[in-house]
């Protein structure tokens, strides 16, 4: 299995940047970081790159618990979410919790991980 998981849409680029964080607030995740990539890319390196976003996602009640079963799980939060504009449309993308988390943690992990995985697949099937 990936460690990430994505969807194609129809969508222009701002429109599906929109759409992701409605998305993630129905499944109770806020957007605590934006990083503009394109914007950085230009200022840093004078690179032109497509629109290319990271959205860091959080659903605290999931981090909560996934914090106090391993302190050392922040290393992996938020949950990145990355909307870049590709030929026809925007692709969506995000961390597959369940391949990342409990691949490195094992067990004890295993149930927020699979119910975090399963908020990110609604996530990409509601867009």
């Amino acid at each position: 299995m990936a460690y990430y998981i994505a969807k194609k849409i129809s969508l222009a680029f701002p429109e599906a940047v929109d759409k992701v964080i409605e998305e993630l607030q129905k499944e109770g995740f806020g957007v605590i970081t934006q990083i503009n990539v394109q914007e950085i890319l230009k200022n840093k390196l004078d690179v032109n790159f497509r629109p290319y976003l990271i959205l860091g996602a959080c659903n605290p009640a999931y981090a909560h618990q996934a914090l106090t079963v391993d302190d050392k799980i922040g290393t992996l939060l938020p949950c990145n979410f990355v909307v870049q504009e590709v030929e026809g449309g925007t692709e969506v993308l995000a961390m597959n919790p369940h391949e990342t988390m409990s691949k490195l943690m094992g067990g004890e992990i295993e149930e927020i991980s699979l119910a975090v995985t399963e908020k990110v697949n609604r996530v990409l099937e509601g867009l």
